[in-house]
């Protein structure tokens, strides 16, 4: 989609937290049986991406050992992002991420 947008100087950053947080939602916010949606828009000047799962709870950022073999992601894709934050839905939640750029 991004490259249809001409919209390719934040293509990796993009790529990278599409993944995190499909990652997320796999791991922590789908019960099973059921699914996520990932969507990717373009308002204006900038690209949201959103990940909406059905599951209970918030992500949360946490502090992680050196050693400890997960839990970096999150903190990762906020900080490869211009702005994110959670939606709650009656069932489940979206995280979203907005990464300003060039888009013409």
């Amino acid at each position: 989609m991004l490259a249809e947008w001409q919209s390719v100087d934040r293509l990796d950053d993009v790529r990278l937290c599409v993944s995190e947080l499909a990652t997320n939602a796999v791991l922590h916010g789908v019960p099973a049986g059921r699914e996520f949606c990932v969507r990717v828009v373009r308002e204006g000047g900038v690209v949201r991406l959103e990940v909406r799962d059905s599951g209970d709870g918030l992500p949360e950022v946490r502090a992680v050992d050196d050693r400890a073999e997960s839990g970096r992601g999150l903190p990762l894709a906020l900080g490869l992002a211009d702005r994110g934050g959670v939606v709650e839905h009656v069932v489940g939640k979206s995280v979203w991420l907005v990464f300003e750029g060039k888009v013409e």
